[in-house]
């Protein structure tokens, strides 16, 4: 009997891996087929940065992170098959505008006035947040995210922010409010990266998903994993505070293909109207 059923599972097909929405946009994904697993798993480069490759439905995918500066038109990605010869593989970006969000900072050496010992702390805290977001790993990529904290969605990712009337850099991430101390949960299995208090990020956490999928947790009350921690799907690894650069307490969200943050809704796609939903009470 136990033999029958191992020899009918192992008949079932293998269940496709879950994949975020694609949206080929700057800050948004696309996924490209690169051929049969049968063969060999291939390497893929966009922008001379390693690509994710996982399987789905028998084929091996790309899962491709477009940077928010990327141009509209037609762009390439690199493939290096087993035996190293290389193919470029087309394919269209398409114009996306981002809405402006203007946001007053009571805090105002968050925005202007930086003293020498704020700057100092700046330009170390940019050297270890560019180490973190550089990692990668061969580990098999987990891409079935769940929503990190429950809270409502307070501001969207490629935002053209103005704090205090001065323009900044675009919106790397998706923010969801909720009040001080409630808890923030890992989205998918991960191994943490590094956790660490930044002047404009507050207390932050790193996470690895797998081959460049990488996520982070900013301005938290409190921080409960280390460096090293393996941590499962919905382990909490720490609260919602407001700690650093905010007008109050929320989770800023942010997730990473080969080096590019890429809109973090993607991977939460079916619960996002659940929490926008939120911001009409």
């Amino acid at each position: 009997m136990i033999k029958l059923l191992m020899l009918l599972l192992l008949a079932l097909p293998l269940q496709a891996t879950p994949l975020p929405k694609a949206l080929a946009v700057p800050g948004g994904i696309v996924e490209i087929e690169l051929g049969s697993t049968h063969q060999s798993k291939p390497r893929v480069f966009f922008q001379q940065h390693r690509v994710l490759i996982t399987a789905h439905d028998d084929r091996w995918l790309a899962v491709v992170g477009l940077p928010l500066s990327l141009k509209p038109g037609k762009h390439t990605l690199t493939v290096f098959t087993a035996d190293n010869t290389s193919a470029d593989i087309a394919f269209t970006v398409h114009d996306k505008a981002y809405p402006e969000q203007r946001l007053t900072i009571t805090k105002k050496r968050m925005v202007t006035g930086f003293t020498k010992a704020d700057l100092k702390k700046i330009a170390a805290d940019k050297v270890e947040m560019t180490k973190a977001k550089s990692v990668w790993s061969e580990t098999p990529a987990k891409l079935d995210f769940i929503t990190p904290v429950d809270g409502r969605l307070s501001s969207l990712f490629g935002l053209k922010r103005f704090f205090n009337d001065i323009p900044k850099r675009p919106h790397n991430g998706l923010d969801i409010a909720a009040p001080t101390g409630t808890p923030v949960l890992a989205p998918t299995d991960a191994t943490v990266i590094n956790t660490g208090h930044y002047y404009f990020n507050g207390n932050t956490i790193f996470l690895d998903h797998g081959q460049g999928l990488l996520s982070a947790y900013l301005h938290l009350n409190h921080i409960q994993v280390k460096a090293g921690d393996q941590v499962k799907q919905g382990q909490q690894i720490g609260t919602v505070g407001d700690t650093g650069r905010v007008t109050g307490p929320h989770l800023h969200w942010i997730v990473y293909l080969n080096k590019s943050p890429v809109d973090p809704a993607l991977f939460i796609a079916r619960d996002i109207p659940r929490l926008a939903a939120r911001n009409k009470h």
